[in-house]
Formats: C-alpha cells, structure tokens, sequence
C-alpha cells in the first residue's frame, strides 16, 4: 500500500484516493462505516482533474492511454 500510495503521489494522484480496509464478512456495519468514510474523503478532495500533460508533463505516457 506504501509503494502504491507513492506512486500515486508521483504520478499526480493524492495518495488518499487509495485505502485499503480488512473486514470480514460478518462485519457489515464496520464495512459500511468504511465505505462512508472513504466516500466522504474523496468528495473532499474533489474530481481527479487531469489534462494531456497528465501524468508527467513531458512524459510519453498521456491520459487516452490509461483510459485503454
């Protein structure tokens, strides 16, 4: 999760659009808990805006090719 969240961060992407929660199946309310949470922090955060420069600006890697 560190690497990944890291990555996210170099690329451009808050590290916080990415969580991770362990439950079990007998836990639905701590599951939905979560869930609300989770939804909460990325509406804060607002939209993932990103343009042809995103990623990396000069990099080969563009938007259209992550949407493949």
């Amino acid at each position: 999760m560190s690497v990944l969240k890291d990555l996210l961060e170099f690329v451009g992407i808050e590290g916080e659009r990415l969580n991770l929660l362990w439950v079990s199946a007998a836990e639905g309310p701590r599951f939905a808990e979560g869930i609300t949470q989770f939804t909460e922090r990325i509406r804060d955060l607002g939209p993932l805006n990103y343009n042809s420069e995103w990623p990396i600006p000069g990099s080969e890697l563009r938007a259209e090719s992550l949407r493949t």
